[in-house]
């Protein structure tokens, strides 16, 4: 049976939006800042985190972002990120046009927790906080990894924004099950999802 892991680039005040600077709400990369040394340090652990991925589950949005950027790339990454099976969660999305993809359409909980039966292994979920937020209200996420960068955003989308949600998430219990620094800089930390019978 697979589990979910996601993966999320957080600022140290919480934001998740546009950590590349790519999609115009900052004009900053978040890794811009970051020592030489600490920059490799983040692509080993990219490539090592990726490697240890059966398959992507993906929100339209991050889907669409990845697809047209790795497919045109090259190296050990991005032959990773091409290889692997890609699962698109999306009611709009009709065809998608990155290799070895397959759009999800149903419910999301009932999709998704089929596909936790048919995935052997680790279902690696990046960026997508619209979708991390839906499979968290479903009890869906296995572990949180997130690598806390040294800055403060001050504004944009969180990953546990409930702002104008009208049923706010009932608490979720989570276990601390390792931390670590990359480079001298950057912070991962990695929660297990208690689920509530547990």
């Amino acid at each position: 049976m697979g589990t979910i892991v996601v993966f999320e680039n957080v600022s140290l005040d919480g934001a998740t939006q546009d950590p590349t600077g790519e999609e115009g709400f900052s004009r900053d990369d978040w890794r811009a800042g970051l020592a030489p040394t600490d920059r490799e340090e983040w692509a080993k652990l990219v490539l090592d985190d990726a490697l240890a991925a059966q398959a992507l589950l993906l929100g339209r949005r991050s889907y669409e972002f990845f697809a047209a950027r790795y497919p045109h790339r090259t190296g050990e990454l991005a032959d990773r990120m091409n290889s692997l099976p890609k699962y698109v969660v999306s009611a709009t999305l009709a065809d998608p046009g990155w290799n070895n993809s397959t759009v999800l359409k149903g419910e999301i909980g009932d999709e998704v927790s089929k596909l936790k039966h048919t995935v052997n292994g680790e279902i690696r979920v990046y960026a997508s906080s619209q979708l991390v937020q839906t499979l968290i209200e479903h009890d869906l996420v296995d572990e949180l990894r997130l690598a806390i960068f040294p800055l403060m955003m001050g504004a944009g989308n969180r990953l546990f924004d409930q702002t104008g949600n009208p049923q706010p998430l009932r608490p979720k219990p989570l276990r601390l099950v390792d931390t670590r620094t990359v480079g001298e800089s950057l912070a991962v930390i990695t929660y297990q999802c208690i689920r509530q019978a547990e």
